[in-house]
């Protein structure tokens, strides 16, 4: 199990990754979403919200999300931190994703450019 500050670790790893990385920031500049992550055995929610290309993270829920992410705190950190892809966890059900189909893909392939497969 990880905690609440590990999953805020990789998350801010994720950012990280994302800023720096140009291309992407180019290709998501005008795809604005609000992500909630939350995880399904400890209290623990962030917001990753892109707004203009940029890419940040916050403790909390936000109001309204576009994508909704859940599962155990170990593979949500695990997924952040790029030691896991996202398609174990997707495939056997300990990781959902709630939004529209176009979203999740998008997500997807913004971790594919971040981490390499």
């Amino acid at each position: 199990m990880a905690s609440h500050e590990e999953i805020t670790a990789s998350l801010l790893a994720f950012q990280e990754g994302y800023n720096k990385n140009e291309r992407l920031k180019i290709m998501n500049r005008d795809w604005d979403r609000v992500v909630l992550v939350q995880a399904s055995d400890i209290p623990s929610q962030h917001t990753l919200e892109l707004r203009n290309g940029e890419l940040s993270v916050r403790e909390g829920a936000p109001p309204r999300a576009d994508l909704t992410v859940i599962s155990d705190s170990e593979t949500l950190a695990d997924l952040f931190y790029g030691d896991i892809t996202p398609t174990e966890p997707y495939m056997n059900g300990t990781l959902k994703i709630i939004g529209s189909e176009d979203d999740i893909v998008r997500l997807d392939f913004i971790s594919l450019m971040i981490w390499g497969e």
